[in-house]
């Protein structure tokens, strides 16, 4: 037994060409597969089904065929000789001839994502209807809880948005080529800053974005979603992480990726070099001589002491193993800690301390 077209569309037999129209808009937006990303297997099916039903029953002389024979006399061939259904004087002379001899009516569906295209084309694009990007995501990394960042809607970000108003026939505007996949829509990308402290002990960033969706009937609705990111101990400025299609939907096209870079905030008392942190400690020309105790902050809120009794020079680093940022790349170790000196020079001395000075210094 063949395909029940009317049932698949959700129709009883003898539908008008506005309920045809009507039911193929509702499902297809539905079962879009892009916007099935977690059953996108069944959608795939679904939305070919839904693509095949339409094709046949909205035009005339195809439905004709299909409601006196089935699918098998559509796909199977029927007889269309001059006694036949398609024979001189017949509805169906105007279907090609297979082979020599008698003629056949054969049909063939077209590519799902063609007939999606032309229909809402033929709608004259999307200015009434809004948009349909955003169809799947996949979350980047989560965990922890920290505070949240506001990310503009995705329908003012550039790329994204109203791009269908003035959409004529195949191949323009944002329909996907023909026969082949959908067009993707440019990436979206956004800074989100984080402190030293949450690089180093890790975090999560929680990115509100608000975006374009198309509900069954075609309706333009903006929606909020929070992306998390799940920031590990050790990122690096200009780390990049990717949420798959989360731009505006849009029909025919693939919706953006938003791309979030990272930007380390500065700090006040470090600065960062690869895995290692930099501090400036500021001591004076008889400490740089005579050694100094150097005592500061860790970024996990501990205090270190650290002595030094070398001669301190303008270009001298003090370094201390394992107090810089955690490794990436070795999970249980860290770079280094590398104290610099800025000395502060007195601005004048007496007579009596210049001799003594030259007495003691070589």
């Amino acid at each position: 037994m063949g395909k029940d077209y009317y049932s698949i569309l959700g129709l009883q037999k003898g539908a008008s060409e506005e309920d045809i129209k009507k039911a193929y808009r509702k499902q297809a937006l539905k079962w879009h597969p892009d916007r099935n990303i977690n059953n996108k297997e069944q959608a795939e099916v679904k939305f070919k089904e839904l693509a095949e039903a339409y094709e046949v029953l909205i035009d005339p002389q195809k439905k004709k065929i299909y409601d006196e024979y089935g699918e098998e006399g559509l796909k199977g061939g029927i007889p269309t000789g001059p006694e036949g259904f398609g024979g001189e004087g017949g509805p169906f002379r105007g279907f090609r001839q297979a082979g020599g001899g008698g003629t056949t009516f054969h049909f063939s569906p077209k590519s799902a994502e063609d007939i999606f295209a032309q229909f809402f084309s033929g709608m004259g694009g999307m200015g009434g209807m809004g948009g349909m990007g955003g169809f799947g995501q996949r979350q980047a990394q989560g965990g922890g809880d920290d505070d949240d960042e506001e990310m503009g809607g995705m329908g003012g970000m550039p790329g994204m948005g109203g791009m269908f108003g003035g959409m004529g026939g195949m191949g323009g505007g944002g329909f996907g080529r023909r026969g082949g996949p959908p067009r993707k829509q440019a990436p979206i990308k956004r800074k989100f800053g984080c402190t030293l402290e949450e690089l180093y002990l890790g975090t999560t960033k929680k990115m509100k974005i608000t975006k374009t969706l198309v509900d069954e009937s075609g309706k333009r609705v903006n929606a909020e979603k929070v992306l998390s990111i799940n920031v590990k101990p050790g990122w690096k400025s200009g780390t990049k992480i990717t949420f798959p299609e989360e731009g505006d939907e849009s029909p025919g096209t693939t919706p953006a990726d938003i791309i979030f870079i990272l930007e380390e905030k500065p700090h006040v008392y470090f600065q960062r070099d690869g895995d290692n942190l930099v501090y400036n400690a500021n001591i004076t020309l008889a400490q740089a001589l005579t050694g100094v105790n150097v005592e500061l902050p860790t970024l996990d809120g501990r205090r270190i002491k650290v002595q030094v009794r070398d001669v301190i020079h303008p270009t001298f680093v003090k370094i201390v193993e394992g107090e810089g940022m955690p490794q990436q790349k070795n999970t249980s170790g860290k770079g280094n800690l590398l104290i610099k000196f800025n000395i502060k020079f007195p601005t004048s001395i007496t007579d009596d301390q210049r001799k003594k000075i030259k007495e003691i210094l070589p």
